[in-house]
């Protein structure tokens, strides 16, 4: 493995010769956030500034998501054609994805039965906190429990244009690619409608251009709001538990990356990682997998790997694709079982890995679009309500924290999948993509 923590830090590098701003700003919002944390009375107004630019930005980039979404699905399966090839590209899709969560939810078991990060810690779980999010997390609860199947049936529209009004990303993804594949076996008719969504697309994309301008202060504000909060010494109090999704990160980024890059196609890992640094920052300052996905497309599409594959792919990953949410998860759920004292065995835990991949899949890519679904996995083991509300109140103080750094990890797993798909069918311009030099800055 030739890859080593030493390459983040030359991407990382390179990214900054091109994205200066936004790594500076995220550093910025660290340094600044936790200045206002030690001086809270004398910054009040100024944060509720900072929470209205932060959340200006998301929105913005987030009001591009659904028409980005659908007509990259429509016009990637219809510039595909082939039925055959569809089912290819989506049989290794999930092939892939399927290694890359399974390797991530066993690291997270493995690493929490190992190091034990839950023992002790439940006198560091705030009763004040609980009670305030006491009926947000019991309504999420009594609306799941025990309700697996709902979860599948949930990915169904019954009314396509509600689930469009109501942002649902998971039925409208299920739509566009059944309305997508029967666009594609009614021959040329299709075209008006093929065309209306390339426009649709190349706006959408042009309208992510003018957002990214104001990539730099609205990611310095949601980092700073975030670490305003709790400061800096939130890491001294959960060190293990923090530790212990760190070290899983790690691995997932350094090592089951790499190593599924290398087995399944061509592609340089240190190049790979140098041409999409740009979307891993935004991942990082956004902590929204979604509100990513215009520039993680923009990213791959500039660097290498055909239209035809980022628009089939980098959409569905976006939304199906969560192995930094999934392993996130397991170690939630093994931490709150450590830390309440209920006793687990091995089947025990290979059934929240299960429940987990499925749980995970259906978190929102967005801000703690994954915290929620953690209590259908809670609430099959023993934890009662009470002990499910205190714990998601301990788990709601780090979330953003571990949030920047999972959603880092959801974005990088969906381009490598796309890069490997790309390979492996000849959709990739190697020349383009190792000619780092003449990269386009995406922002």
């Amino acid at each position: 493995m030739k890859l080593h923590v030493q390459t983040l830090f030359v991407a990382i590098g390179l990214g900054i010769k091109r994205n200066w701003h936004i790594f500076l700003a995220i550093i910025a919002g660290i340094l600044f956030g936790n200045y206002i944390h030690e001086n809270p009375s004398s910054f009040n107004t100024f944060v509720k500034l900072l929470e209205f630019i932060g959340q200006a930005f998301i929105r913005l980039i987030q009001m591009v998501v659904i028409p980005l979404v659908c007509s990259a699905i429509v016009v990637g399966i219809s510039s595909v054609g082939d039925s055959r090839q569809i089912g290819k590209f989506g049989k290794k899709m999930i092939i892939y994805y399927g290694i890359i969560t399974f390797a991530a939810v066993s690291i997270g078991a493995v690493l929490v039965s190992a190091i034990k990060p839950g023992i002790g810690i439940q006198h560091f779980i705030s009763q004040t906190a609980a009670a305030e999010i006491q009926s947000h997390v019991q309504a999420a609860i009594t609306e799941q429990q025990g309700n697996i199947g709902t979860l599948f049936l949930n990915m169904i529209p019954q009314n396509p244009l509600e689930s469009l009004a109501r942002g649902e990303m998971i039925p409208i993804i299920f739509f566009a690619l059944i309305f997508s594949l029967a666009l594609s076996k009614v021959g040329e008719i299709n075209r008006p409608i093929v065309s209306f969504f390339e426009s649709v697309f190349a706006a959408t994309m042009k309208i992510t251009d003018w957002i990214m301008v104001f990539a730099a202060p609205g990611i310095f504000a949601l980092t700073t709001v975030a670490v305003s909060q709790f400061g800096l010494g939130i890491f001294n109090t959960i060190s293990k538990f923090l530790g212990v999704i760190f070290i899983g990160f790690l691995i997932q980024f350094f090592i089951v990356y790499p190593l599924v890059l290398k087995i399944f196609s061509k592609v340089p890992v240190t190049t790979f990682y140098i041409a999409i640094i740009e979307a891993l920052l935004v991942a990082f300052g956004t902590a929204s997998s979604s509100a990513t996905l215009p520039l993680t497309i923009a990213c791959c599409e500039k660097r290498g790997i055909s239209h035809k594959i980022c628009s089939f792919v980098l959409p569905l990953g976006a939304t199906l694709n969560m192995d930094g949410t999934a392993l996130f998860q397991v170690v939630c759920v093994l931490f709150l079982m450590q830390a309440y004292g209920v006793p687990y065995d091995l089947s025990q835990v290979f059934l929240i890995m299960a429940l987990v991949i499925i749980s995970s899949s259906t978190a929102a890519g967005i801000p703690g679009g994954g915290l929620i679904t953690i209590a259908l996995v809670l609430n099959n083991f023993g934890l009662t309500p009470a002990q499910l509300i205190e714990g998601f109140a301990f788990l709601f103080a780090i979330e953003r924290v571990a949030d920047m750094l999972r959603t880092t990890v959801n974005v990088a797993s969906d381009a490598v999948v796309a890069a490997v798909i790309a390979d492996n069918e000849n959709e990739i311009n190697y020349d383009l993509l190792n000619n780092t030099e003449q990269y386009k800055e995406i922002i």
